[in-house]
């Protein structure tokens, strides 16, 4: 079957997160499919992957400094504290959009869309926008956690 049509990103997304966060940081997390809560003001990093194929477009997870550490420590095992510097929060938040998106590539490869999935990137600032020019089909999912937010956004090309 060769139909995007009627795969229902939102669902599939929405069930990955849950089983991702749960498993990987044992964390029961809160999805918002509609009308997500904005992320604060300040330092955030953007965990982004790209597919490429017969489906094409990208996965992103972004998240506050503050979320970021605590995936962090929960991730590793330590408190949120012993973290130093960027390179142990820039791996997971690596990892865990791999994750998400590994998951979207293998719905689109079981549609008969067969496509490849690239490392992951991260970027990290405050006040910048993540944009997808040319995108026909756009997703953005809210992830909760205590007062914390997230957003997962994927675009189709």
């Amino acid at each position: 079957m060769n139909d995007l049509q009627t795969l229902d990103i939102t669902t599939c997304v929405s069930n990955t997160v849950v089983q991702v966060f749960d498993t990987m940081l044992s964390m029961a997390v809160e999805i918002f499919p509609e009308n997500p809560p904005p992320l604060p003001d300040g330092l955030r990093y953007v965990g982004s992957v790209a597919f490429a194929g017969d489906a094409t477009g990208s996965v992103s997870l972004e998240m506050s400094d503050a979320f970021a550490r605590l995936l962090t420590a929960n991730m590793l095992g330590m408190e949120t504290e012993e973290i130093e510097g960027t390179e142990e929060i820039e791996d997971v938040i690596g990892e865990l959009s791999n994750m998400i998106g590994g998951d979207v590539k293998s719905r689109f490869c079981d549609r008969g869309l067969p496509c490849e999935l690239s490392v992951p990137s991260i970027t990290s600032g405050s006040n910048f926008r993540i944009e997808q020019v040319g995108t026909m089909h756009r997703e953005l999912i809210g992830i909760g956690f205590q007062e914390y937010i997230a957003h997962v956004q994927v675009c189709i090309k």
